[in-house]
């Protein structure tokens, strides 16, 4: 198989809500494709899908949980600074702060917000990693 990851779909339970806060909040770009059941965000040539939580559960014949999935999504960023302003951005938009921006262990910098539906994202500054004009993480050999 191919080492390839094309779309991350994340069960939601108000999809109005997550529109919301993904399309008017954080300023994405909804497709065309999307409707009112769905909603398909393009992330530089991965799809972020918005569904149902109960019928993403339903269609992989899963049972809803709650709490850690064990899966964080997460953005590089260029800089502290838009690592900063990226929480801040996503806090104005609705999300909750996890955990502020700091230095880390392994010499980066990166903070947490979870979504309305408290999927947790990672936004981080690797200075050991570089970033093409598009924003695609360019792993060292």
């Amino acid at each position: 198989m191919t080492p390839r990851i094309s779309v991350i779909t994340l069960g939601v339970t108000d999809l109005v809500r997550s529109r919301r806060f993904y399309i008017d909040g954080l300023g994405w770009k909804a497709s065309s494709t999307s409707d009112e059941h769905v909603v398909f965000i393009d992330l530089g040539g991965i799809v972020l899908g918005l569904y149902p939580r109960d019928l993403l559960a339903k269609d992989a014949t899963l049972v809803p949980g709650t709490g850690f999935g064990g899966v964080t999504l997460a953005q590089n960023m260029k800089s502290k600074a838009e690592v900063d302003a990226a929480l801040r951005d996503a806090v104005e938009a609705g999300a909750t702060l996890l955990k502020p921006a700091a230095d880390t262990f392994w010499g980066g910098y990166s903070g947490y917000f979870a979504d309305p539906d408290g999927h947790p994202w990672e936004v981080a500054f690797n200075p050991f990693w570089g970033l093409d004009e598009a924003g695609r993480v360019l792993l060292p050999g």
